[in-house]
């Protein structure tokens, strides 16, 4: 295999892995919330935790499937904040799911010459590898506020790595 094709698998597995990590996350929250805690706002300028899946999943469609997929951008995103209900905690991680599942199928598909092309989202210039680290970091930065929400609602560790030790020290090439 061409050092180019190992990059990429590289890039697009650890893109998928940190996304899995992030949906593990949030289903780990909406797990502890009740349904109207899910709407529930800290305050005006802040979005509910339905907002913020909503969100996600338009900024994933986004940038991680018709962007790179080059499917018409159907995204309606005032419509991801001004939402109120309407959505069960089960129907938003399924949403949250289905969304992730698609854009990690069009990461694995895209061409090498797909990655690289730039386009224009939301008025960005980014390559398809920068779509990808977007919706990753994306991903991640709303999934720690869905984390901080859910602690202060519920006054509690969430236990994300209740099995593991997270005071291991790093391998060196040495050892």
């Amino acid at each position: 295999m061409d050092k180019e094709k190992q990059l990429q698998e590289e890039l697009v597995w650890n893109a998928g892995y940190r996304m899995n990590e992030s949906l593990r996350m949030i289903k780990i929250c909406l797990g502890q919330l009740t349904e109207d805690e899910i709407w529930q706002k800290p305050n005006e300028s802040s979005n509910s935790i339905g907002n913020l899946i909503l969100h996600l999943c338009g900024n994933i469609t986004q940038y991680g499937i018709a962007s790179i997929q080059n499917l018409e951008d159907n995204r309606q995103r005032d419509e991801e904040f001004s939402t109120v209900s309407g959505y069960t905690k089960a129907e938003l991680v399924k949403k949250l799911e289905d969304t992730i599942s698609d854009a990690k199928r069009a990461f694995y598909d895209a061409p090498l010459n797909e990655l690289l092309r730039k386009r224009n989202v939301q008025g960005f210039n980014f390559s398809g590898v920068g779509n990808i680290i977007h919706v990753t970091e994306h991903l991640s930065y709303h999934t720690g506020q869905i984390a901080l929400w859910t602690k202060i609602l519920q006054n509690k560790d969430l236990g994300f790595y209740g099995d593991v030790d997270l005071n291991i020290k790093n391998e060196t090439k040495n050892q």
